[in-house]
């Protein structure tokens, strides 16, 4: 048995870049950051706060729909998914890409309650929220 699973919390660093196809598929990209904390060890050491860029790519629909509408940069969010590893041939040069495949996508609060629907409960925080 093998899983391909991931689970990123973080902040998306630029607005999403949505393209449409002519068989209305969808795609959504944007990078997310993740930080680690620095810290101090125990015998003094200095550990200097990390961050993390990662590339997520959104096909499904609905989720593509959602980030087009609601994510922007600076959003806090969860991203679910799984790991893709991919290269490309571009001007007679390899290029190599890791993206996150998000399966689902949903803004981020302690507090707020999942769903079935791939982070369609995700507008309806938003709409709670601003009200």
């Amino acid at each position: 048995m093998s899983l391909n699973k991931v689970i990123l919390i973080g902040n998306v660093g630029k607005d999403p870049d949505v393209k449409y196809f002519e068989n209305e598929n969808a795609v959504a990209n944007f990078t997310l950051a993740t930080n680690e904390r620095g810290y101090t060890t125990a015998n003094g050491t200095q550990i200097p706060e990390r961050t993390d860029w990662h590339n997520i790519a959104v096909r499904k629909k609905e989720i593509v729909s959602f980030v087009e509408r609601f994510v922007k940069k600076g959003s806090l969010v969860t991203v679910e998914g799984k790991i893709r590893y991919r290269e490309y041939d571009k001007d007679g040069v390899r290029h190599f890409v890791t993206e996150i495949l998000a399966d689902r996508v949903d803004f981020f609060n302690n507090s707020s309650r999942r769903s079935d629907n791939n982070g369609a409960n995700a507008e309806q925080n938003t709409a709670d929220s601003q009200a």
